[in-house]
């Protein structure tokens, strides 16, 4: 049988995969390899080090801090929106709870709906996307989109829902968003690497998004300037695999936490998947996972507590990822 090594750089020649792969089974560190450009314009190399953008991974970190709020008592899953938003967002229903925003069971007009793309790249924002650096710069782009469905009847992708949690959890906590994640959940996972950066001032640490396999197109116009509460954090394959160690170790919130986020509530036939609260699970089986698909990013970082394997995958251009998503899970039978 050919080695996972050798499968791994074969596809990633193939495909013209541009990113980091990290592969771990029972403690032992398979694969960890970077392969493509950080910055094509001046042939900077990806290494394990560079931070890449995640995209809607950070649904995950928001999901988080939600959770060590209602663990510290300042949020319940039955919190209603309405009761921290005011009058704020009155297209919100208000039976809309912080429970059916984590399961994407809420019904709450999305202010971007996947469903409508035909390409991940062509989607324009309301409002220019360098005024949307925090959850409250976020209030005129949520505004004016009616409910689709009564909260809790179904579920349904909501980006929308996870900007309205971030929020919440500001005006719940009287902590900033970003600084509430860094505290609640990078620092005690020791994700010194992860970060929201500013796509507009990006370090030299960090990969340029790109639009597609080739050329210099970057995502700078395409997403907001700084990422909040359904994207846009920052990352490195080393620091994913920290949090799936925190998260088994009860690092960031208790594991019987962790454990009912990773309990179904709802089926998603259409992706082959089901849903917990934050986190994307398999359909018949144990793995959970956290995906973003956004302009110039492709990202996957799973575990299996079954078989102890966690694994990530994270490209900077836009489906550069999912070859390799698609080798891995068919090696080891996801």
């Amino acid at each position: 049988m050919e080695s996972l090594s050798d499968l791994v750089d074969a596809t990633a020649v193939a495909v013209g995969f541009s990113g980091v792969v990290r592969v771990d089974l029972q403690g032992e560190t398979l694969i960890a390899k970077a392969y493509g450009l950080a910055n094509r314009a001046y042939e900077i190399p990806n290494t394990l080090t560079t931070q890449f953008g995640t995209a809607s991974a950070t649904k995950g970190l928001t999901a988080l801090a939600v959770m060590v709020l209602v663990e510290q008592g300042r949020l319940e899953l039955t919190t209603t929106a309405r009761s921290l938003l005011g009058d704020d967002l009155p297209e919100i229903a208000a039976d809309v709870t912080v429970e059916h925003l984590l399961g994407h069971r809420s019904g709450i007009g999305d202010y971007l709906d996947e469903d409508e793309l035909d390409d991940i790249t062509q989607y324009v924002m309301r409002v220019p996307v360098h005024q949307l650096a925090t959850p409250e710069d976020y209030l005129l782009v949520l505004s004016g989109h009616p409910t689709a469905y009564p909260a809790g009847d179904r579920f349904a992708y909501n980006n929308a829902g996870y900007v309205v949690l971030a929020v919440l959890v500001e005006r719940a906590s009287g902590v900033g968003y970003h600084e509430l994640v860094r505290r609640r959940v990078l620092e005690p996972a020791g994700m010194t690497d992860t970060a929201f950066l500013r796509s507009d001032e990006l370090p030299a640490g960090a990969a340029r998004g790109y639009l597609a396999r080739d050329g210099l197109r970057s995502n700078v116009l395409h997403l907001p300037v700084v990422g909040v509460g359904d994207g846009g954090a920052y990352s490195t394959a080393a620091d994913c695999h920290r949090l799936w160690q925190a998260l088994q170790s009860g690092r960031i919130v208790s594991r019987e936490t962790f454990a009912q986020m990773r309990t179904p509530v709802s089926d998603w036939p259409e992706e082959s998947r089901r849903y917990g609260l934050g986190f994307h699970l398999h359909a018949t089986g144990d793995a959970a996972w956290l995906e973003g698909y956004d302009a110039g990013v492709s990202f996957t970082s799973l575990h299996d507590p079954g078989t102890q394997l966690t694994y990530t995958v994270i490209a900077n251009w836009s489906d550069g990822g999912w070859p390799l998503v698609a080798l891995l899970n068919d090696r080891f039978g996801i």
